[in-house]
C-alpha cells in the first residue's frame, strides 16, 4: 500500500509539472502593451514561487522512497527509477521558469529604463524650447543679445549619452518583439521633436552670433568715430583759444 501511494504521489507530481509547463512556459505572449508585460512578469514571479514551494514535497517523496527501498528493495527500486525521472523533470522545470522569470524581469527593467531616459530628454527638450523662445523679440542691446546667446549655448551643450541609451534600449525591445508598436510610436515622436527643436535652436544660435558680431562691429565704428570727433573738438577748441585764423587751419578743421 505504501508503494502504491508513493507511485500515485509521483504520478500526481509529474502531472502537476506537465500542467505548470503548459501554463507558464508554452503560452504564446506578444506583450503589445505595458500592462500585458507587467502582468506576465507578475505571473512568472508567482510561477517561480509556486514551483519552489513544491521542493518540500519533492524532498518528502525522495525520503519516503529511500526508506521504502531500504525496507522493500524490489518495490523501492522501481519507485527510485520513477523518482529520478521526476527529479530530473522538476529540476528542468525550475531552471526554465527561473530563466523565463529573469528574462521578463530584465525586459520590464529595460522598458522602465527607456521611459526614464525619455522623461529626461523630454525635460531637456522643454528647456531648449523655452530658451529658443527667449531669444525672440530681444532688446537691441549688445548685453541682451550676448546673454541670450550664452543661455542658448549652455542648453545646447547637452551630452548625447541619453539619446544613445534611448536608441539602444528601444531597438533591443523592438528586435525582441516587445511593445514594438508603442515604442516605435514614442521614438518617432521624440526624434521628430528633437530634430525640429535642434534645427531651430542651431538656426537661432547662428542668427544671434551674426547679430552680435554686427552689433560689435557697429559699436567699434561708433567708438572710433566718437574718438575722432573728440580729437577734432579738442583741436578746434585749441584753435579758437589761440585765435588762429580759419584759413590757417587744416582743411578738415575748416
Amino acid at each position: 500500500e505504501k508503494a502504491v501511494n508513493l507511485k500515485k504521489d509521483l504520478a500526481e507530481m509529474q502531472e502537476w509539472m506537465t500542467q505548470a509547463e503548459e501554463e507558464y512556459l508554452e503560452k504564446d505572449f506578444e506583450y503589445k502593451s505595458p500592462e500585458e508585460l507587467e502582468n506576465a512578469v507578475e505571473e512568472m514571479k508567482r510561477a517561480k514561487e509556486d514551483v519552489l514551494q513544491k521542493e518540500v514535497r519533492v524532498k518528502i517523496l525522495k525520503d519516503n522512497i529511500k526508506m521504502l527501498a531500504a525496507k522493500v528493495p524490489s518495490s523501492g527500486q522501481d519507485l527510485a527509477t520513477e523518482l529520478n525521472v521526476v527529479l530530473e523533470n522538476y529540476q528542468l522545470l525550475c531552471n526554465r521558469i527561473r530563466g523565463k522569470c529573469h528574462t521578463l524581469e530584465e525586459v520590464w527593467s529595460c522598458w522602465i529604463e527607456l521611459l526614464q531616459y525619455l522623461d529626461l530628454e523630454t525635460a531637456w527638450l522643454n528647456s531648449l524650447e523655452e530658451r529658443v523662445q527667449m531669444t525672440e523679440n530681444l532688446p537691441d542691446k549688445l548685453d541682451a543679445v550676448n546673454d541670450a546667446l550664452e543661455s542658448l549655448e549652455s542648453v545646447l551643450r547637452h551630452p548625447a549619452d541619453n539619446r544613445t541609451q534611448i536608441r539602444e534600449l528601444g531597438q533591443t525591445l523592438i528586435d525582441g518583439g516587445i511593445l514594438d508598436d508603442i515604442i516605435s510610436e514614442k521614438l518617432e515622436a521624440f526624434n521628430a521633436r528633437y530634430e525640429e527643436l535642434s534645427h531651430l535652436a542651431v538656426s537661432r544660435q547662428i542668427a544671434l552670433e551674426q547679430q552680435l558680431q554686427s552689433m560689435r562691429e557697429t559699436n567699434h565704428i561708433l567708438q572710433v568715430l566718437q574718438e575722432n570727433l573728440a580729437e577734432l573738438d579738442r583741436q578746434l577748441t585749441s584753435y579758437l583759444t589761440d585765435r588762429v585764423d580759419a584759413f590757417q587751419m587744416p582743411q578738415e578743421a575748416q
